[in-house]
């Protein structure tokens, strides 16, 4: 009998198995302490986007973390296509993680006493902004209580799954009617989404923030793509301020790319349509899913 993966697929222990049979130990320091770094590519139309990019980030935090998965690159990047091309999934969203394991001696404290792995999974195409929302556009709170947890205490930089700032900003968000939240950092600039980076137009220019966010993979496609329609962007601090009389908002993530923002807070942005410039991005992005230099076509089995 054939295996299931109509819910998904995992990469464990150098085999694909159906993701319910997906398992970690519940000593694991990835789950009692949140000692795990992960990222996420997306697989659109039977082809991987960018997935050298999210490898090198991928990589990079591993060794900001100093985990070793005795795994090589080359290795990490086959099980991943191997995994995708198993599940048959044409449109995915595949995770890789490295987490820090399961102690070798019970309750010892030592980080590096613990056996690192690696799996991965891959699930249909997750919507981090659900389609519907994402076509008539969201509407985002600026939280004000939960705060971006300071860079010098987790770097965010490192993909991980330190999220009780985002999960109490997206409580408020949520009872208040909003679709998701934006936070801002102990200064009061705006940082990043729950899932998302955060772009503004502010007298014609694409700003995004410079510091306290992850180094999105879209985030980097978006200011890509700026540059090839010669459309001025960069990277800055955004005071909330700034942020709240912006002409424009949108939001990048793998996991439905950029997305146009047409409320925040109580404020009705461009009539409450998606602005001009935000709205060939967004087509700009999805008409780079067909360039060769940047997709890897699966050959499923």
């Amino acid at each position: 009998m054939s295996a299931d993966y109509t819910s998904g697929a995992a990469w464990m222990n150098a085999k694909v198995i159906p993701i319910s049979d997906a398992k970690i130990s519940v000593f694991d320091w990835g789950l009692t302490r949140s000692d795990i770094t992960y990222d996420v590519v997306h697989v659109w139309d039977g082809a991987f986007f960018r997935l050298d990019d999210y490898l090198d980030r991928f990589m990079a935090s591993m060794g900001k973390l100093r985990m070793d998965v005795g795994m090589e690159r080359a290795e990490i990047r086959a099980a991943l296509i191997d995994m995708v091309a198993t599940s048959g999934l044409t449109s995915a969203y595949v995770s890789m993680v490295a987490s820090r394991g399961t102690p070798i001696v019970a309750g010892t404290r030592d980080p590096r006493a613990c056996n690192n792995h690696f799996y991965a999974w891959a699930v249909p195409f997750v919507w981090v902004i659900p389609q519907d929302v994402a076509k008539r556009g969201a509407h985002i709170s600026l939280a004000e209580d939960a705060r971006r947890i300071p860079i010098n205490s987790v770097d965010p930089t490192v993909k991980n799954y330190h999220w009780g700032d985002m999960t109490a900003a997206l409580f408020q968000a949520l009872d208040a009617g909003y679709d998701t939240t934006v936070l801002l950092d102990h200064d009061g600039c705006v940082t990043e989404g729950p899932g998302f980076n955060i772009f503004a137009v502010v007298d014609g220019t694409v700003v995004t923030p410079k510091s306290g966010m992850l180094e999105g993979i879209t985030r980097k496609t978006v200011m890509e793509i700026c540059a090839e329609l010669g459309i001025p962007c960069e990277a800055r601090d955004i005071p909330k301020d700034v942020f709240l009389s912006a002409d424009e908002v949108f939001t990048a993530t793998t996991a439905g790319g950029p997305v146009a923002v047409t409320r925040v807070n109580e404020r009705i942005l461009g009539n409450d349509a998606t602005g001009a410039i935000t709205e060939r991005i967004i087509k700009t992005y999805w008409d780079w899913h067909t360039r060769t230099d940047l997709n890897l076509k699966v050959t499923y089995k």
